[in-house]
């Protein structure tokens, strides 16, 4: 196997590819360790410094006695409006603060569709450059933040580093798969995981108050994203178009042969363009196929829904909720400094996604999957319990402490990684970038639906929320256990044969009819 070595080319291509990964994360992160800052500054640049400084000038002004400009005016006999001002205000700095966090994932939601068509636009290099446009764009407004109105640049650089994030989601797991050899494409696949996962590491480090998470420089901080742009904007020139979008989509076999020549590191690429020819023949036989067609067509319809239901696994399994209760419940804990605990989980959020980069390969997609889901399943079993009985006993904050690490690695040894490449390896070219674009796409709903609701059910299950997430989880891994094929090194062909088998016999005998309809009408 000549062909399955990992090349200098390869691995500086998709080294280059997950910049675009890593500033992903980084994103997702970045907001977290400043908030308190931009909040005070939300309130210094609308005119509520200080919760109530406001309140107490317009009580001066009302009022006939200037003496009580007391902190807070209702210690003397109020007047009630600037009260009710003040709320108001408060109301507003905290609804601008939950656009800043959520209108990231409004962009992603939004562009999460258009990142397979982009890919076939363009091309996958020159889609990517497109794509750095916006987060440069971004970055910029970001940065410039502490210069202008800034809520108004940061909720816009939020949104349009989302739809950055929405773009790549998609293209980044799609040009991985399509370089990547048969025998390495789990691996590499993971590492989009690992490259967001570090992003956010990295923003969670850079964040901390004596670095940049202070003051003077969160603005900084916020744009720093623009780097690893640049960077990947100068390396994507050097790198190979993916061979497969060469050969399948513009039919130019020399200029694929090259670029496949180039990635493998050898002159001899015939079963690697044999593989390319089966894949072109099939392609030519299935026509680009729409979103009504992947729902109605029975053919597609057991791997879309297969896929859109891993990646609503990874979202709603409460790894979102973990990120953001750590702090929380390493104070209880009675950790003077939660945040290095926080960063803690980070940490251990790398290492396993690096772990399960070795392992995906070895131990197969589905298997790994599995393990991880049940393994999350008794952890948010043992927080919810650590949790409950806490006030009973001291040493459960230790219990749901542990059970936090636990949850983190077991989502990066399956959930977390997984549904990313698995949704590239169920589809052939024809319905793969519609079908990319709608797990996209549920991936980034869910996300918006947890970061919007998880307040408020945090709020009214307290710490039985985890008891809430067991079950979700409990329900996934049976669905996974009975409806998911192993891809392990399976060619594309394999894997629909699999589904066939797993959706039962019946529809079994018209697949094969429907196929042969199929290309009766491609060939028209």
């Amino acid at each position: 196997m000549a062909g399955d070595k990992i090349t200098g080319t390869l691995a500086f291509t998709v080294f280059t590819a997950v910049l675009s990964s890593f500033q992903f994360g980084y994103n997702i992160g970045v907001i977290n360790a400043p908030q308190q800052i931009i909040i005070s500054h939300y309130r210094h640049v609308l005119g509520v410094p200080l919760d109530d400084r406001k309140a107490t000038n317009n009580y001066v002004i009302n009022s006939t006695d200037a003496l009580p400009i007391s902190p807070h005016p209702g210690t003397s006999t109020p007047v009630p409006w600037p009260e009710e001002e003040t709320v108001t205000s408060t109301g507003l700095v905290t609804m601008l603060w939950s656009l800043s966090v959520s209108s990231f994932a409004v962009g992603g939601m939004i562009a999460s569709f258009f990142g397979g068509w982009l890919g076939d636009k363009l091309g996958r290099i020159k889609a990517l450059l497109a794509a750095n446009s916006l987060s440069l764009v971004g970055a910029l407004l970001m940065g410039c933040s502490k210069l202008g109105p800034s809520h108004i640049l940061i909720i816009a650089g939020r949104s349009i580093s989302g739809l950055y994030c929405g773009l790549i989601s998609g293209l980044v797991p799609m040009y991985i798969g399509e370089i990547a050899p048969t025998s390495l494409r789990g691996a590499l696949g993971t590492l989009h995981q690992l490259a967001i996962v570090t992003g956010i590491l990295i923003s969670q480090i850079i964040g901390l108050d004596f670095i940049l998470g202070n003051q003077d420089l969160w603005h900084i901080l916020l744009g720093l994203s623009a780097g690893p742009a640049l960077l990947q904007s100068l390396l994507l020139i050097f790198c190979p178009e993916s061979p497969r979008y060469l050969y399948i989509k513009l039919e130019e076999e020399v200029k694929a042969k090259k670029s496949l020549k180039r990635l493998r590191g050898s002159n001899d690429v015939t079963k690697d363009m044999n593989e390319m020819k089966k894949e072109k023949e099939e392609s030519s036989s299935e026509q680009k196929v729409s979103v009504t067609q992947l729902f109605t067509n029975s053919t597609y319809r057991q791997p879309l829904i297969v896929a859109l239901m891993l990646h609503m696994a990874q979202q709603f399994s409460g790894i979102n909720a973990i990120f953001y209760y750590s702090t929380s419940i390493f104070q209880t804990a009675g950790l003077s400094q939660p945040v290095y605990a926080t960063i803690g989980v980070g940490a251990i959020n790398m290492v396993f996604t690096a772990v399960s980069v070795f392992l995906v390969e070895k131990a197969g997609r589905r298997s790994l999957f599995l393990i991880g889901m049940s393994g999350m399943f008794f952890c948010a079993i043992f927080m919810s319990v650590g949790l409950v009985l806490l006030d009973k006993f001291a040493w459960m904050s230790y219990m749901s402490m542990s059970a936090i690490f636990l949850f983190v690695s077991f989502f990066e040894i399956g959930p977390g990684p997984i549904p990313w490449f698995m949704v590239a390896e169920f589809f052939s070219q024809g319905p793969r970038p519609t079908a990319l674009a709608l797990a996209a796409f549920s991936n980034w709903a869910c996300n918006f639906i947890i970061a919007l609701c998880f307040q408020y059910i945090a709020d009214f299950c307290g710490p039985y929320v985890f008891f809430l997430f067991a079950g979700v989880v409990l329900a996934f891994t049976l669905f996974t256990f009975f409806k998911v094929p192993e891809t392990k090194g399976k060619s594309f062909e394999e894997i629909a044969a699999e589904f066939r088998k797993k959706s039962g016999s019946a529809k079994r005998s018209k697949a094969p009819i429907e196929m042969e309809f199929l290309r009766a009408t491609g060939t028209v």
